[in-house]
Order: structure tokens, then sequence, then C-alpha cells
């Protein structure tokens, strides 16, 4: 996996979600760690599309449970003249 789409992605992950950077790791829970609800999903995917190109369905979160799920879908549907 792309070390710079990881970082790109952590990184805008602690700006919007008032994160520590320490807790972010492949294997910690998305949901629980950025204490998402209904509305920061919202806000994620808006995120997601804006700066990497990709277009998320909702129903995609159904299967992203970790960051390093994340990482991976981001990583398989970004357009690279984005990244």
């Amino acid at each position: 996996m792309d070390s710079e789409i990881i970082n790109r992605i952590n990184t805008l992950l602690v700006d919007e979600f008032e994160v520590e950077a320490g807790q972010i790791a492949p294997d910690a829970d998305l949901k629980t760690t950025l204490d998402l609800d209904s509305l920061d999903y919202i806000d994620l995917i808006a995120i997601t599309e804006a700066n990497f190109g990709v277009k998320v369905k909702p129903e995609d979160f159904n299967d992203i449970h970790t960051f390093g799920d994340f990482y991976k879908y981001i990583s398989d549907h970004a357009r690279k003249e984005l990244i």
C-alpha cells in the first residue's frame, strides 16, 4: 500500500475529525476511533470524494471496519491523477 496515500488520509482525518494521529492505526476500528455517527459518515464520504476522486456509495462502508480497510478502499478506487 502506498504510504503517501496513508499519510494523506491520516492528515485529513486528524484535521477533519479532531482525532490524535497516534490513535490511527491500520487495525484500529474506524467508527470507534473517529466517533462516527451517521452525519459524520456523510462528511467522510464528502472528504473522500473531494480529495481522492472516489465516488463512494454509502453501502460501501458496510465492509470498511478498520483504517486498513479504508486505506485499501481508497487505494483501490482513487483516480490516479489525484494521488
